[in-house]
């Protein structure tokens, strides 16, 4: 079995702050690779008027209460926030972290998010065509920020859209996010691979992650290894029980 790397998500809805922080606190002693929360406004199941937090604040302090993994937004929207903007939130919260945020964005999908909070939610063809001018101009504030970001600073693209958002990831991407099932990461996958090969890009230099979907793609890890996830990323929902991830950490520990 090819060897990967082990991330938690962890939904900031229905919880208490305290919750979320001694979670990745308890993540990290686990010995997780990576840790992440998400860029939505909303809960996304259970009380849609329930207890939810804002995904960058919590980044933030995330990379405050830990030491070790990589940290990030699993992914922001391009159309919350001005790009610009995000990749200075980005480098702030690099140097806070000594050097551990890997960038997250993504074309944005959640309608409530955008109606509730003034944005233009446009269609799915509109979403997706602003990605890649987003993308280009975090690349280029990056570029101007002084002081620069302390680490590498990757930049994952999240999404499956086939003739835009894994384009753009094959051009741009240091990582790419996708989904399960396995047979469906495996396809997306794929088409990643073919448009490395059109737009010139080595596929080998783009990272490939996997947001698992719960307790039914527990089953399958190996096989999204041999898929070729390079990391496993498990949700973790309040209360916030770890079993799961330690369970994939402990298959990703026999690679």
């Amino acid at each position: 079995m090819p060897r990967f790397s082990v991330g938690v998500q962890f939904e900031p809805q229905h919880c208490s702050i305290g919750d979320l922080r001694d979670g990745w606190r308890r993540a990290e002693l686990l010995g997780v690779d990576s840790i992440w929360t998400w860029d939505h406004f909303f809960p996304l199941s259970g009380d849609p008027d329930g207890r939810h937090f804002e995904g960058w604040s919590l980044l933030a302090a995330m990379a405050c209460d830990t030491v070790r993994p990589q940290i990030g937004v699993l992914v922001s929207c391009n159309s919350y926030r001005s790009p610009d903007l995000v990749a200075d939130m980005a480098r702030t919260i690099d140097h806070i972290s000594g050097g551990r945020v890997v960038l997250g964005y993504g074309a944005g999908w959640s309608e409530r998010d955008y109606a509730e909070y003034g944005f233009d939610f446009g269609t799915v063809g509109t979403r997706a065509a602003a990605l890649e001018p987003g993308v280009i101009r975090i690349k280029a504030r990056l570029a101007k920020l002084n002081p620069p970001p302390v680490g590498r600073l990757p930049l994952m693209i999240g999404g499956e859209g086939e003739r835009v958002t894994l384009r753009v990831a094959a051009e741009h991407a240091d990582i790419w996010t996708g989904f399960g099932p396995v047979a469906m990461f495996a396809h997306k996958n794929r088409v990643l691979d073919q448009w490395c090969e059109k737009v010139g890009r080595d596929k080998s230099s783009i990272e490939r992650s996997v947001l698992i979907d719960g307790p039914g793609d527990l089953d399958h890890i190996e096989e999204f290894a041999a898929a070729g996830a390079q990391e496993i990323i498990v949700p973790a929902q309040a209360p916030f029980d770890l079993a799961g991830v330690d369970a994939v950490l402990r298959i990703a520990r026999r690679a």
